[in-house]
């Protein structure tokens, strides 16, 4: 039984439990080790959100009938996402003591003289409250890891690349359980402009990279879902520039695209991306169109076109498609830009130049440098491999070229990638790379 000392004090701490979740995701959790390291939105929204529900249910228990266990439902749910997220559980259970530890300092300052029994009161059941908490916490998070284990995510994940890439054929994909029945529609998507993002939008090495693409990937497969109507696989993998910005979508038993694709893939993702979708005629075509949707994206972006819409389409870049494809007359438009192989900053001017439209104020904005710097870049450019972009012809030249080397860059990954296999013959698990989504 509350006392009434007790609950007046719950009452005071009630009114500032919205400044107190505050400071706690702001200040207190900021002396975990690795917080600072997870994703802004996690913290600042669903941390955030999750701290004031704590905060309140304690308070509101102290001030009514205790809650029953429905109340630590939601605690039960962000454990499950965090798991399914790979933050590791010590850092979870650490930022819950510190939440503690807060509302504990919040009491103590707003206790008054003669207030001291109530005081321990409230502290007796938050200490009581708190091994709930931990209780429900570590549960749902050891269910949840437990799941997943067992549901194998990374196999389907290589399993999934493998059929995109063409290595994996239809009917060993259907009998590894993928189904391939129905229409079949390839998506490809990259993020809109990583140069303007910084490290935002690079998915970054190590465990707090980790958890930035199982968010990133968890939102596009279920946006798609909801507006597909139906189940989708989705990985994550590097852009052509290392940005770790791209993703592909396969989506079985479905023909058409919704209207609001462009939106839809870029909420799930958690920025604006670049969208093309290809459709096959049957599960041979797999591959053959998830490389065509790749390119659209990737020429679109080197272009500069703005996402909307339903994505890009072929017709949007069929010049510089066609400009981009291997072959000898390939191989000697690439070698146009051998002689500033080895001036990356020249390389680096060259596209932003290009993917803004030969805007030069916007070029200079975008690499951070002087506008007399970008004229020098492409001066210095112009005089080293003779492409001169002031005339459309050259500039046509110099985008095939830089078309054309990423591609060839994208296929040295790829075999790269195709060797590297366990001894049964499957994929390695590469933390950076396609499969750490």
């Amino acid at each position: 039984m509350v006392t009434d000392d007790a609950r007046a004090l719950a009452v005071r701490c009630e009114a500032r439990a919205n400044s107190l979740a505050r400071r706690l995701s702001r200040e207190f959790f900021e002396t975990v080790p690795g917080y600072d390291r997870l994703p802004a939105d996690l913290k600042d929204l669903e941390i955030a959100a999750t701290v004031r529900h704590g905060v309140r249910t304690f308070l509101r228990g102290v001030i009514a009938p205790p809650p029953g266990t429905d109340a630590y439902r939601i605690f039960a749910e962000r454990a499950a996402q965090r798991a399914e997220e790979g933050v590791p559980l010590d850092l979870l259970l650490r930022a819950y003591a510190v939440g503690v530890h807060g509302l504990w300092q919040v009491l103590r300052r707003e206790a008054r003289p003669g207030e001291e029994a109530a005081l321990a009161e409230l502290v007796d059941l938050l200490l009581l409250t708190q091994s709930e908490v931990v209780g429900v916490v570590t549960r749902s998070y050891l269910d949840e890891a437990a799941a997943l284990a067992q549901e194998d995510r990374s196999g389907r994940d290589r399993l999934v690349c493998d059929v995109l890439d063409g290595t994996c054929g239809p009917e060993e994909a259907r009998a590894r359980g993928m189904s391939l029945d129905g229409p079949l529609l390839l998506v490809a998507f990259a993020a809109q402009d990583p140069q303007d993002k910084g490290d935002r939008a690079r998915l970054p090495h190590g465990p707090e990279g980790a958890v930035v693409r199982r968010r990133r990937l968890r939102g596009v497969r279920a946006a798609l879902s909801r507006s597909f109507g139906t189940d989708v696989h989705a990985v994550l993998e590097p852009g052509h520039d290392g940005s770790g910005a791209a993703g592909r979508v396969l989506v079985a038993g479905c023909s058409e695209v919704p209207e609001d694709l462009v939106g839809v893939l870029s909420r799930g993702y958690g920025d604006p991306v670049h969208v093309a979708a290809v459709a096959a005629g049957d599960a041979s075509g797999i591959a053959e169109a998830a490389r065509t949707a790749a390119e659209i994206v990737r020429i679109a972006r080197a272009r500069g076109l703005a996402p909307d819409g339903t994505g890009h389409r072929l017709d949007d870049v069929l010049l510089e498609f066609h400009l981009s494809r291997p072959g000898p007359s390939g191989d000697r438009i690439a070698a146009l830009l051998d002689p500033v192989v080895r001036r990356p900053e020249l390389l680096a001017t060259l596209r932003t130049h290009l993917e803004l439209r030969m805007d030069r104020r916007a070029t200079a904005a975008r690499l951070g440098v002087h506008p007399n710097t970008v004229d020098k870049r492409l001066a210095r450019l112009t005089a080293l491999t003779g492409l001169d972009l002031t005339l459309p012809h050259d500039t046509a030249l110099a985008l095939a070229a830089q078309l054309l080397r990423e591609a060839q860059a994208g296929s040295t990954r790829q075999a790269k990638d195709s060797t590297r296999r366990e001894p049964d013959g499957t994929r390695q698990q590469q933390d950076g790379g396609r499969n750490g989504a």
